[in-house]
């Protein structure tokens, strides 16, 4: 195996490379970045962790002994109020949630119609664009929602675009460099959200306990049987957690520049 030492890698790149088992020792990681990276497991000792954001799933996670990770919970509920409603348990739960989310929707969409176009196009810190966030918000219903509940084998729409780290699938568009108008964008997203409220609508306790049947065309997710539960909750994380993300770009796009 390779072995790095007394070497300076300042600025290297390292995309989709497996780092299972590595050992750093003495090593400076000032300024860098990590994007969509796996870190069960870690142990960091002896670090300095000063001035350093986190966001992502966060789960006993320990910080000199002590479990911060329930902290962090309850710090985020008590900020967002309609968060605790995000980990429904039975079927009544998951309207509620989705009731929610449309409301929190709504509000961020019409803030973003009294801004400039164009801004609505522009990346914030390499982030997605407030275009390109509610063009993955209707993948994520299309693979999780119409594809894998629904059983309908390629749901996609020219405007679905798929989370960076998934591979290129001839199957399914990706379309980069699309520049489609919000409103474009929203006639697609609202014809999404209405399949989520016909599922919802018809979902009973005893049916949120169930599995998918099995798609056998290929295509996202792959073709195997998911928890029900599991589908939902994966369109509610991304609706609640790619919102708060459009709202922070929104606060950088608004903010006079010095």
């Amino acid at each position: 195996m390779p072995d790095f030492t007394d070497e300076n890698l300042t600025a290297s790149r390292f995309d989709r490379v497996v780092l299972t088992g590595a050992h750093f020792n003495k090593v400076v990681l000032t300024n860098a970045r990590f994007d969509a990276v796996d870190l069960t497991g870690t142990k960091f000792r002896a670090v300095d962790l000063v001035d350093v954001e986190v966001t992502g799933d966060i789960e006993n996670l320990r910080i000199n002994g002590v479990d911060v990770a329930p902290l962090v919970d309850a710090e985020l509920d008590r900020r967002y109020p309609g968060r605790a409603k995000m980990r429904p348990l039975d079927a009544d739960g998951f309207r509620e949630a989705w009731a929610v989310l449309e409301q929190l929707w709504e509000n961020t969409v019409e803030r973003a119609r009294s801004m400039p176009l164009a801004s609505l196009h522009i990346r914030v810190d390499g982030e997605w664009s407030f275009i390109e966030t509610l063009r993955h918000l209707v993948f994520a219903t299309d693979a999780w929602v119409r594809r894998a509940i629904l059983g309908v084998p390629s749901p996609w729409d020219p405007l679905d675009l798929p989370h960076d780290e998934m591979d290129d699938d001839p199957n399914i568009p990706r379309a980069h460099d699309a520049r489609p108008t919000l409103d474009d964008v929203l006639a697609v997203r609202a014809h999404r959200v209405d399949a989520v409220r016909h599922v919802l609508a018809n979902l009973t306790d005893e049916s949120l306990g169930g599995i998918t049947t099995v798609v056998l065309e290929p295509g996202y997710p792959a073709s195997e049987s998911f928890p029900i539960a599991r589908c939902l909750r994966i369109v509610l994380n991304e609706e609640w957690q790619h919102r708060l993300y459009a709202e922070r770009d929104l606060d950088a796009l608004s903010t006079p520049t010095p």
